[in-house]
């Protein structure tokens, strides 16, 4: 049997080992890839792969759990170790990652009152029976079974949240509990303040670091930190930042190839590493995540490219060359080859053949909730996508007052059809004055709320605009409105099935357009959307994510194995005023 410790080295059958290692988020790819970012690790000169493990995938609704298709981390492990490479795993309950709520399960927050992330025993409690399902399936891959799996993690930068020591205790327990006997560690910046709050090191789990420059400086207190307490532990950076997610609006983040390389040559000189990320992929459906700063949320883009070593289809950069010339000039002996290439393909140009309203469909699609006050998304719904709330105010034939009170994310409000006003942040809670056209006795009034991604890190994955949809009401006048029917609009396969794309057809409202066509041949590609509005591309059933003509990035990555050769469907969710005539494939990424 093969053995891995922590002495003042990584001691990998008892020789001292130095740790390169990449990140790859098996969720954030389908599994035909997993192999060619594996070898392009290996070809790099890594050892050693690195995953977080998100909760919300494999237990998206409380109690039933998947880990079919890209969530079998079984299947990633597996892969990892027949290609000759050490992993990393890091099952813990949050992961941050630039992930919907970090990873957290939208379902948590239908528990009133709980506390994330702390020994809230109802928090425990659910934490427990996702370990008791998660950790047995992980057991067997460990090195200590004849597996690749040398460390685990108990808890990500936490120290960049609380300091509930207890908590970090408790969740070691259940990992030891359920099977877990390899090395622990922790993750978390390199300053004191967050050292002291986020480790177990008074428990002898590993600390280990997280920044991507000033290599020396941030060892220097790493080493710091652990001689006061004690320690000759080897010191890793777990997080070595290559590049930089993207939000809506914002420019794209690019860091230079030869600049990552100095500084990764650096901490090898003196440690080891995990490159994050080493291939980013993609925030496939409505996962990705939301930055905080202020009093704003800042939802982050669909691809996850990160300006990383592979591209979000995972071609090689750059990039990737500098950084395997700096490997060999620290670590002359690791074995290194040439990356391999991705193809990727333009498939032509398709007409729209159908469009219909979602408010000539939404009865079809689905059952409304009937209540009395509004039901936020996690009440009604999976807590993901979008939620219309119908209701019939009462025509005073003169203007009126509309409020909507604690509302979150981005809101269409209609009147009889027509849009009134779209808000968003600041201006969610607006008063608006409405007059309906009609001399009917009431008016209908809809609006579509969008949940845009729940923040992932820090002090706002408490706030209250993690819960999504309306959480106060409607008012009219200066009274709140009574009567809501509510369509929790997921977009799942079920939901598209059953739209009727002969109803009636209005571009002027949120709006299903698809079409059909043929191909003989599949390749990886791109849905070019620069002239689409705001919404999401579903490709055979597959929810590819959002799109959002502010920018920075104007498409959608579509993997090969996404097609069919043959008949293939698309369906477009538009949510703006933007008639979308047809779809328009791209060999490669549209970006500001």
């Amino acid at each position: 049997m093969r053995t891995f410790e922590i002495k003042e080295d990584f001691l990998l059958d008892g020789k001292p080992t130095k740790l390169i290692s990449g990140a790859i988020h098996y969720f954030r790819m389908t599994p035909r890839q997993w192999e060619d970012s594996l070898y392009n690790l290996k070809a790099l000169g890594a050892n050693t792969v690195e995953t977080y493990i998100p909760w919300n995938i494999h237990e998206p609704i409380e109690g039933t759990y998947d880990f079919e298709g890209f969530k079998n981390i079984e299947a990633f492990v597996s892969l990892a170790q027949e290609m000759g490479l050490w992993v990393i795993l890091r099952p813990s309950v949050y992961i941050c990652a630039e992930w919907e709520f970090g990873g957290l399960p939208a379902w948590l927050l239908k528990e009133k009152g709980i506390r994330l992330r702390s020994t809230d025993p109802r928090f425990m409690e659910k934490v427990r029976q996702y370990f008791s399902v998660l950790i047995p399936k992980l057991v067997p891959l460990q090195i200590t079974h004849d597996g690749p799996v040398i460390m685990m993690q108990v808890e990500n930068e936490y120290g960049s949240y609380g300091m509930d020591k207890e908590y970090l205790r408790q969740i070691k327990q259940l990992m030891e509990e359920f099977g877990v006997e390899v090395p622990l560690f922790t993750s978390d910046g390199a300053w004191d303040e967050v050292l002291d709050a986020g480790t177990l090191i008074e428990d002898d789990v590993l600390v280990t670091g997280n920044f991507g420059s000033d290599s020396k400086g941030n060892v220097k207190t790493l080493k710091k930190f652990m001689a006061r307490h004690g320690k000759k532990w080897p010191i890793m950076c777990m997080e070595y930042w290559d590049g930089w997610f993207n939000r809506w609006g914002e420019p794209i983040i690019k860091r230079d190839g030869q600049d990552l390389a100095r500084e990764v040559k650096d901490m090898l000189e003196v440690g080891s590493l995990n490159l994050y990320m080493f291939h980013g992929g993609t925030n496939f459906g409505f996962y990705n995540g939301c930055s905080a700063r202020g009093p704003l949320d800042l939802p982050q883009v669909t691809s996850y490219d990160y300006d990383a070593l592979l591209t979000e289809a995972g071609e090689p950069t750059e990039k990737y060359y500098h950084v395997q010339k700096a490997i060999k000039e620290v670590c002359s002996d690791v074995w290194q080859a040439k990356p391999r290439k991705k193809k990727l393909a333009n498939l032509g140009t398709y007409p729209i053949q159908n469009s219909v309203s979602l408010f000539a469909v939404k009865d079809q699609m689905m059952k409304p909730l009937e209540t009395v006050y509004p039901l936020t998304m996690e009440e009604a719904g999976t807590g993901y996508g979008y939620m219309l709330y119908s209701l019939d105010l009462k025509n005073y034939h003169h203007e009126n007052k509309l409020k909507i009170i604690e509302a979150s994310d981005r809101l269409h409000i209609y009147v009889d059809g027509k849009l009134e006003a779209v808000q968003y942040q600041g201006s969610v809670g607006e008063e608006r004055m409405i007059q309906p056209s009609s001399e009917e006795a009431f008016f209908k009034l809809d609006v579509l709320v969008e949940n845009m991604g729940r923040v992932n890190y820090g002090f706002k994955l408490i706030g209250p605009t993690q819960t999504k949809g309306i959480r106060g009401g409607i008012m009219q006048d200066i009274h709140f409105h009574q009567g809501y029917k509510q369509y929790a609009l997921n977009l799942s396969e079920a939901q598209l099935r059953k739209i009727d794309y002969s109803a009636e057809a209005n571009p002027s409202q949120p709006s299903f357009y698809q079409t059909e066509f043929e191909l003989t041949d599949v390749s990886d590609t791109f849905i070019d959307c620069s002239s689409y509005g705001k919404g999401v591309v579903i490709v055979n059933g597959i929810n590819l994510g959002r799109y959002w003509n502010i920018g920075p990035i104007h498409s959608l990555y579509c993997p090969k194995e996404f097609l069919k050769q043959g008949k293939n469907e698309v369906v477009i969710f538009e949510t703006e005023d933007c008639e979308i005539k047809e779809l328009v494939f791209s060999n490669k990424a549209i970006t500001d």
